[in-house]
């Protein structure tokens, strides 16, 4: 069966685990091509957000594979990484991948174990919980950070910030990439961005550069931002 795109083949597991299924994502004009891929990722659809590959997922892994001569050699650190595709394919180009999930799923976690072994790929998998600051953290310096669908809960969104601030301050010149639905409107994440000083640089509809074939069975308002620090100096408020 299809569905956005992709191939998906049910698999045959223990009774408590019957809905986990695998999706297979191909990237790239045809499969037969020597630049073309795919990644397999288990999907389980008991899971509540965790193990399942949302439509900001798709749309930001796309992106990576179309920017790809930019991932390559790239260090890659992926927030909220749940099924990890947009993390996977930039392994797959060339980047050195650390995908991080809340510490306390640990179900997810070693899901993403599974999956890094199922597609032959090297991939650090860490425990990250948004705005708790373990020893772990102090070791990332990413070029770049990916996001998909983790501006869902306004609850954690500057637990969210705080730790991409944190990381986008670790790492000079690095950028934060993101996908999200557009659901209350962009003026809560500027909101957001002045407050951690960041700044967008690039805003992006979803669909702009997605392939017919894998937009089709998408839907929603799905936007991408590429944030960064902001090192303009604030304007003076003498009077």
């Amino acid at each position: 069966m299809k569905t956005n795109g992709c191939d998906e083949v049910a698999v045959k597991m223990p009774a408590e685990h019957q809905m986990t299924i695998t999706s297979r994502h191909h990237f790239g004009d045809s499969i037969d091509t020597p630049d073309s891929f795919s990644v397999t990722i288990i999907e389980n659809i008991k899971e509540e957000y965790g193990l399942f590959v949302w439509p900001c997922s798709i749309v930001l892994a796309e992106y990576v594979w179309q920017q790809r001569l930019r991932f390559s050699g790239a260090t890659v650190v992926e927030l909220g990484a749940g099924t990890s595709l947009p993390g996977l394919v930039a392994a797959k180009v060339g980047s050195e991948v650390t995908l991080t999930d809340d510490s306390d799923r640990h179900e997810v976690l070693d899901n993403m174990r599974s999956m890094c072994d199922l597609n032959n790929l090297k991939c650090e998998i860490l425990g990250l919980t948004w705005g708790i600051w373990d020893v772990p953290i102090f070791t990332l310096h990413p070029e770049i950070i990916l996001g998909a669908d983790v501006l869902y809960d306004t609850s954690a969104f500057d637990d969210l910030f705080a730790t991409a601030t944190f990381l986008l301050q670790n790492s000079p010149g690095s950028v934060f990439i993101t996908t999200y639905h557009n659901r209350s409107g962009h003026y809560l994440i500027e909101f957001l961005m002045e407050k951690w000083g960041l700044k967008c640089v690039k805003l992006l509809d979803g669909f702009s550069f997605m392939p017919s074939r894998k937009a089709s069975g998408l839907s929603g308002n799905i936007q991408l931002a590429e944030i960064v620090l902001n090192c303009e100096p604030a304007e003076s408020t003498n009077t």
